[in-house]
């Protein structure tokens, strides 16, 4: 895979750093960004660093400008950014709902567009979208974060087909709970009453479980780096443990009302 180059954002910690770790030891050329990156460093574990914040038409631009100068178009782009507030649907704010959308779908949105025109220029191009399970069902308390991978998976089909003519792949990639990274980035919505704390404080307890249980970045990016290499991506990709497969399958077979009761007990809502 000598050669090839991959732009990462959201590489500084979670599946998106061990994306770049993956595939920088599979020898891409990797280019990874994150807010937390100060400036154009190489790195030994992430290749270049550059900074980028998903949220800024200006970082967009500026990382893409630097990237370019380093390597040329890209092969290939993983949008992995991303931020998580959990708290009440009825109580977590519109700028609590329009920061996780600014992240993880609009943020998704800009980068690629930045991208496509000059991976259409060259004739070739894939495209990788960090969804969720979150993108296929729900998780309570988490109505933001589940919204925009809803969001991202709807946008992702419908790239899929308008860039295959132009010889452009986009995957989608749906990860289970994995541990490690995200702490740091599921803050509680400012605003929590009584009326919702009680099942809040089960729901978080759940949710921090399954994390810490969950699968290992590492193999994550392993199986990410091995699906990118191939001529042809998969549609979809799932890294998700027995449990969480066995869900989304019934997620699509049972009734809805009965899934969201099953769903509520496991979280003890």
């Amino acid at each position: 895979m000598a050669g090839k180059t991959v732009w990462i954002s959201g590489a500084s910690s979670g599946l998106g750093k061990a994306a770049a770790q993956a595939l920088l030891a599979q020898g891409w050329q990797v280019v990874s960004g994150a807010r937390s990156f100060k400036g154009n460093e190489e790195t030994g574990e992430l290749g270049r660093t550059l900074p980028l914040d998903v949220r800024s038409e200006q970082s967009v631009a500026a990382f893409c400008e630097e990237a370019l100068s380093l390597y040329g178009v890209p092969d290939a782009l993983i949008n992995a950014a991303g931020i998580l507030i959990m708290g009440p649907a009825e109580e977590t704010s519109l700028s609590e709902y329009e920061a996780v959308m600014d992240t993880v779908f609009f943020g998704s949105v800009r980068l690629t567009q930045a991208v496509l025109p000059l991976m259409r220029e060259k004739g070739s191009g894939k495209i990788v979208m960090l969804s969720s399970v979150n993108g296929l069902m729900p998780t309570p308390f988490q109505s933001a974060y589940v919204a925009a991978k809803h969001a991202l998976e709807g946008y992702s089909e419908c790239l899929m087909m308008e860039a295959r003519p132009h010889n452009i792949q986009v995957m989608i990639v749906e990860p289970g709970d994995h541990r490690g990274g995200q702490d740091k980035y599921r803050a509680s919505a400012a605003a929590i009453s009584k009326a919702y704390q009680d099942s809040f404080t089960r729901v978080r307890a759940t949710v921090h479980h399954d994390e810490s249980t969950g699968g290992h970045p590492e193999a994550f990016g392993k199986k990410l780096a091995r699906a990118l290499s191939r001529k042809k991506l998969p549609a979809r990709l799932r890294a998700t443990t027995l449990k969480e497969t066995a869900a989304i399958i019934l997620h699509d077979i049972l009734p809805g009302r009965l899934f969201a009761r099953f769903l509520a007990g496991y979280y003890k809502v």
